[in-house]
């Protein structure tokens, strides 16, 4: 067994262990394991272990390494998970099931397009900057119920969750708080929170799916 697959069935018995400890359904918690930075030959044994929702950062480097392993694993799911360009949406509707980084106008009406275009559409989160981060993608917290609505209304996208990177250093927890609020405000019931430090307390605050990669993958 690989140190990778090992890692993958410590983090999917903690997840389980932290669905029953928040007196949540089994099954409640969807692992997006992240692979971004490591090569093809790096993740097939994940896959081999059984292991079929993964994450990405970026459109160009899934474009170069995910279309072949669909051929050989067609059950695959990929979530883009980093920063969407609007020059890159046709890609991104194009290659992902699930795009967690929708944050502005722009990109907004640019998938919008690309959905109507190709007759495919991929699930669609909002990325809500729950910190308030210079640097960091994501909208204003206290725009993001508006977004969403408007994303429906104007755009015609059905948006059916939120997701938020908290900032490093602080406590998670008032982060994973927020959002849930606000996707209750916002009528979506998916949340897509918690990384390989915080999973399980993400877990506790309702977080349907948890984005885990060096906890699997180790550090490059």
């Amino acid at each position: 067994m690989s140190n990778a697959v090992s890692r993958l069935n410590a983090v999917t018995q903690n997840i389980v262990e932290a669905v029953q400890e928040a007196k949540r359904e089994k099954g409640a918690v969807t692992l997006v394991a992240v692979s971004k930075t490591f090569f093809a030959e790096d993740i097939l044994p994940v896959i081999s272990a059984g292991q079929r929702v993964f994450g990405e950062n970026r459109v160009q480097e899934a474009q170069q390494k995910w279309p072949a392993l669909r051929e050989q694993f067609p059950d695959l799911k990929l979530h883009l998970i980093g920063p969407l360009q609007s020059n890159k949406a046709k890609e991104a509707v194009a290659l992902f099931d699930v795009i967690e980084t929708v944050d502005r106008e722009k990109i907004a009406s640019e998938l919008a397009k690309e959905i109507s275009r190709r007759g495919k559409a991929p699930r669609l989160y909002v990325q809500v900057n729950t910190g308030l981060e210079e640097q960091k993608a994501g909208i204003d917290p206290r725009e993001a119920v508006a977004f969403v609505n408007r994303c429906r209304d104007v755009h015609g996208l059905a948006v059916e969750g939120l997701m938020c990177i908290p900032p490093a250093g602080e406590n998670p927890g008032p982060h994973f708080a927020l959002l849930q609020k606000l996707a209750r405000e916002a009528g979506v019931t998916k949340l897509s929170m918690g990384m390989s430090g915080d999973y399980e307390t993400a877990i506790a605050f309702g977080a349907t799916s948890v984005r885990v990669g060096s906890a699997i993958f180790g550090t490059r």
